[in-house]
């Protein structure tokens, strides 16, 4: 039996957050990002903390920075490298920058001022040198020519974003205006700066470059990086992969193939080969990323050939890779029917074992033969734990146990049904704290988005089943058609006619837990985001009146013609069939807004001025229908938030509006506060 007080949303922000952890070259301590959250002020602080692999209590390395993020040891173990945003020497960051501090604490320390900032970076494996990721303007050259022009662009008056660019915009962000992100290499001692890239037409990826689209060579003499080489770069360009050798400068295209696009290259222990995720996208835009390897043609070549190693095994390879130390085999982390895993993949006999179980895992290192996770589950935010050799997982930290004793967690628990095509389908549910099978309890779908993603065993601190739970919905999480995880025809079943098998699963479900002697007809709801969120549009035009009490529609997709404004238009035609201009009919056919003449049920619309996702059109154009209309409606419109609601009063509004519209419309319950429609 669950006791504490019931899990709110003050609880769920009291959480600290912990971030990826890295392991020291001995394997005896990580360093993991921690972000802490203060109501009252709407503020967040990020710090740096040090796990003991070994035993020990946790400790604190940095204090005076706000965001302190993507640590990474050195490999002489004796420093620690960050990004931050700092006051030092009187001057404070207007970019993100790169620091170090000693491992066993002290100060930490600017390695240099790069005026267009660093986003992501990578040790040499000499210790002295940094190689990152900055966005330029290509036609510069210098870092003093780079100063210049980024003072200029940020002291110019003029507001308006000019480009001919295909791809300007990602999720949240405009990408920098007539700038692409080039590789740098800075020594950390010294300061000295030299950028990669510079003089050639080379550039990484411009949707959200990280550390996993390039890797340094064993001997430190080569970077591989994966580039879009297409003139016209696009959010579903296909990468090829090259290789830059240090001393000269020289670039070599290594892998190339036009159908396929490549991502995430990490070298192996001998610097031979080199594992890559590899996406036979000319098949279709929806194949999933695979393991290969690519193989030099003798010892220190120029050129070799690649392979696919995981062709015969069903799953998703996702970033980032990690090489086994006698090169055997590579670790990375897969879904597998609604949980995350960490798996190796022997490369002799192609044979995948799961290494470490999830809950959902989240972020992975190995050093020493020692392996740390950061992984959570449905019922627990993500907590940190260390494998040895020869002894079982161990838990290293203990963040938030405190806070989560004081407070009552409701149960959660793995179901299926047999839904569209007679297939199973997977669906989670989440119990109130105290659940008793003899009473009445609402149910409440909470729909995930995507569409090819998928609701797992995992924490969520937007859309928290127990945040959900405590408040006495039981809590449905379905695995429609189209979900990942759980192999590659399950999840193309949708391509082409969006809407029909996953409404027909999430329908299957409703069926079966109303056949559950706790479940009342009269409270059914549902709620989404996203994909999720036209999902519940889609459903008020095709389920009977009455069938749901209520909808919220989060970021929902509603016309898929006018979804052309978003950032990743180019997808959508793949995924719809065809443009709006040539495919009118087949559009139509899958668009929510095409049946806006059977909507009737009440919806709670929410959407962010900054969403590029799905842009806040989309949900104003939703409300306003149902308004027209005349049924039942509230808008909550956020200025400031973009495709997720992240800002800590935001996000306690959010839940506020969300359950005080359920509540309206739940004959078992009373508003908790009057609400204007």
């Amino acid at each position: 039996m669950a006791t504490g007080k019931p899990f709110d949303v003050d609880a769920l922000w009291k959480i600290e957050r912990i971030g990826p952890p890295s392991l020291s070259p001995d394997g005896s301590q990580a360093v993991v990002p921690v972000t802490r959250y203060a109501m009252q002020a709407n503020t967040s602080r990020t710090a740096l903390w040090l796990l003991s692999t070994l035993g020990g209590r946790p400790r604190a390395l940095t204090h005076g920075g706000e965001k302190d993020g993507q640590p990474q040891w050195s490999p002489r173990g004796d420093r620690i490298a960050f990004i931050g945003r700092r006051d030092q020497e009187g001057e404070r960051d207007g970019t993100p920058q790169l620091y170090v501090i000693p491992a066993d604490g002290g100060e930490a320390r600017r390695v240099a001022t790069v005026a267009t900032g660093v986003e992501a970076f990578r040790w040499l494996p000499d210790g002295r040198r940094i190689a990152f990721i900055s966005w330029v303007w290509p036609a510069l050259r210098g870092p003093k020519a780079q100063a210049r022009a980024h003072k200029q662009h940020h002291e110019r008056k003029e507001t308006g974003y000019a480009t001919s660019e295909t791809l300007y915009r990602y999720w949240d962000d405009q990408l920098p205006m007539g700038r692409v992100p080039h590789l740098h290499l800075v020594d950390v001692d010294t300061g000295r700066l030299r950028d990669l890239f510079e003089g050639t037409p080379y550039e990484l990826r411009r949707a959200a470059p990280d550390a996993t689209t390039f890797d340094i060579a064993p001997d430190g003499e080569r970077i591989v990086f994966a580039y879009d080489p297409a003139p016209d770069k696009r959010v579903d360009g296909r990468c090829a992969l090259a290789e830059l050798v240090l001393a000269t400068g020289r670039i070599d295209l290594i892998a190339r193939d036009a159908d396929w696009g490549f991502a995430a290259p990490r070298y192996s222990p001998d610097g031979e080969r080199i594992a890559f995720v590899a996406s036979h996208q000319e098949r279709k835009h929806t194949m999933p990323a695979q393991l290969a390897v690519w193989e030099r043609s003798r010892p220190g070549a120029r050129t070799g050939r690649w392979a696919v190693e995981s062709a015969e095994w069903d799953h998703e390879v996702q970033a980032p890779l990690h090489w086994e130390d006698d090169g055997q085999a590579v670790l990375f982390a897969a879904e597998q029917r609604g949980r995350r895993h960490l798996w190796r993949f022997d490369l002799p006999d192609r044979r995948a074992e799961v290494v470490c179980e999830g809950g959902w895992v989240h972020g992975f290192d190995k050093a020493a033969g020692t392996t740390v996770t950061l992984a959570d589950a449905a019922t627990h935010p993500a907590r940190v734990h260390a494998c040895l050799p020869g002894q079982a997982p161990r838990r290293i930290e203990r963040f938030n146990d405190s806070l989560l004793n004081a407070h009552a967690i409701g149960r959660s628990e793995e179901t299926w049904c047999t839904g569209a095509q007679g297939d199973k389908v997977q669906v989670w549910l989440m119990y109130p704290p105290g659940f008793d099978p003899a009473r009445k309890y609402p149910l409440l779908h909470v729909i995930h988005g995507g569409p090819h993603t998928a609701a797992g065993d995992v924490w969520h601190y937007r859309w928290s089943a127990a945040v959900f739970a405590a408040q006495g919905y039981v809590v449905a999480s379905v695995n429609y058609h189209g979900s990942s995880g759980f192999g590659y025809a399950f999840l193309d079943s949708i391509t082409h006619r969006w809407g029909a098998l996953e409404m027909q699963d999430i329908e299957a479900a409703t069926e079966q837990l109303l056949r559950e002697p706790w479940a009342d007809p009269r409270r059914v709801f549902a709620a989404g985001g996203s994909y999720g969120g036209f999902l519940v549009a889609w459903m008020n035009g095709h389920a009977p009146p009455g069938r749901y009490a209520a909808y919220v529609c989060h970021a929902g997709c509603f016309d898929w013609t006018a979804m052309f404004a978003n950032d990743a238009w180019s997808w959508h035609v793949q995924e719809l069939g065809g443009a709006y201009w040539e495919q009118a009919a087949q559009v139509a056919a899958q668009s929510a807004h095409t049946f806006a003449a059977s909507m009737a049920t009440p919806t709670l619309v929410i959407h962010g001025a900054r969403d590029y996702r799905v842009p806040d059109a989309q949900g104003l154009a939703y409300y306003n229908t149902l308004k027209a209309r005349g049924v039942e409606a509230r808008l909550l419109w956020f200025p400031d938030e973009n495709h997720w609601v992240v800002k800590p009063r935001n996000s306690q509004l959010w839940y506020g509006e969300f359950f005080d519209w359920l509540r309206r419309f739940d004959p078992g319950q009373r508003p908790a506060r009057k609400r204007r429609a």
